[in-house]
């Protein structure tokens, strides 16, 4: 028969209308009906075809529907996302993705213990895989589905708190050290012990995280940031007690502008915001203390109750191709998890101690790792610090 196109929004960012065909249908009556029962009946029956093609077409983008767009739910770090890049996924594969932000790793664990469900993809950071792994949050990965875990750099293949991949792959990684202006800062720091230099008093930023925090003091009393003896965390605790009247405040957001402007000259840190400050203020420096420091790496990884654990895949893989991964590293100033994504950056980035730290630093380095009941510890030292 005829066929009588009806038009409708596709689903998602990028749906578009297209046609569904419905079949026109023949109705013969007694010459004796009315003509306006005629009319009537023949708009009944359009009306009925109509509304079934409708309903093809809301069955095609329904989730499950023949035809159906899928959809992605990723749950990462506030400015970790790239509209763009998010864009050339979805045009790659034919699917949508919804983002949804976190800004600690302990919120992450909350909202997912608290029921949060239908999420896909998250990166939590190395120690929070393994805590997560423990709580079977997470889903095994198919290494054939990630052809672009073979080109890891070297430190990265076989991780600590996940040897084998099994559950995570990382992404983006780095070092916490020391951001300071060399142009107030002399001689040039190379110990943690700077942070606790009168000289520079209101004028030092901490990281408002516990576990850095308790790091920076412990690597310099000599020990393990993942101590769990609880008269070396005493120790230190106090020792960040007397700290506390020189430091200006404790930021783990924007320590970056601070150092710019000069409001601070000595910062505990990541090193990718340290970089972006260098930007602004050029005698911004950053240095990884003699002791030591904690290495990081955020990873990314299947939660055990997506829908799309097949999608989910394509998705790491792709944020961990070389030249994507390159984009990123670029944008944040993290360095990428990928080794051949060295070859599309820009050659000051890789020279730039904050973003690629010199490969003889690596073994100087530590994870930090899950220290269990010695957690409660860390809280109660922690709470007793901030409320000096």
């Amino acid at each position: 028969g005829d066929q009588c196109p009806v038009f409708r929004a596709g689903p998602g960012l990028h749906g578009t209308g297209r046609p569904v065909s419905c079949v026109s249908a023949t109705v013969i009556l007694p010459m004796s009906v009315s003509q306006d029962l005629v009319k009537l009946l023949g708009l009944a029956a359009i009306a009925v075809l109509l509304w079934n093609g409708c309903d093809r077409a809301r069955e095609a983008d329904s989730p499950g529907g023949p035809g159906a767009m899928a959809t992605l739910h990723y749950f990462t770090w506030s400015d970790y996302v790239s509209p763009e890049l998010i864009h050339e996924f979805e045009q790659a594969h034919g699917a949508r993705v919804v983002v949804d932000t976190f800004s600690s790793n302990e919120e992450l664990l909350a909202k997912l213990q608290g029921g949060a469900s239908g999420y896909d993809v998250t990166v939590p950071s190395d120690f929070m895989v393994s805590i997560m792994a423990a709580q079977g949050m997470l889903a095994e990965l198919d290494p054939a589905a990630l052809p672009n875990v073979q080109a890891l750099e070297p430190h990265l293949q076989h991780p600590a708190f996940d040897p084998t991949h099994r559950y995570a792959v990382p992404y983006l990684w780095g070092t916490v050290g020391i951001g300071y202006d060399s142009a107030v800062v002399t001689p040039p720091p190379d110990s943690w012990d700077i942070l606790w230099d009168t000289r520079y008093r209101g004028r030092i930023s901490m990281l408002n995280d516990q576990r850095e925090v308790f790091g920076a003091v412990l690597r310099s009393m000599g020990q393990s940031m993942n101590t769990t003896d609880p008269t070396v965390i005493e120790a230190a605790k106090h020792k960040l007690i007397a700290q506390k009247p020189l430091v200006k405040t404790y930021a783990s957001e924007h320590y970056d502008q601070l150092l710019a402007s000069g409001e601070v000259v000595l910062a505990q840190g990541w090193g990718g915001p340290v970089a972006r400050a260098m930007r602004d203020r050029p005698s911004i420096r950053y240095v990884v203390p003699k002791e030591g420091g904690t290495i990081w790496a955020d990873c990314l990884v299947v939660l055990r109750s997506s829908p799309n654990k097949a999608l989910a895949m394509q998705f790491i893989n792709f944020l961990i191709d070389a030249r994507v991964a390159a984009r990123t590293s670029e944008r944040l100033l993290f360095a990428a998890s990928n080794r051949e994504a060295r070859a599309w950056i820009r050659r000051d980035i890789l020279e730039n101690p904050a973003v690629y730290p010199p490969a003889e630093l690596i073994p100087q380095m530590e994870w930090m790792g899950d220290v269990g009941k010695a957690m409660r510890t860390y809280d109660r030292a922690w709470t007793e610090l901030k409320m000096q």
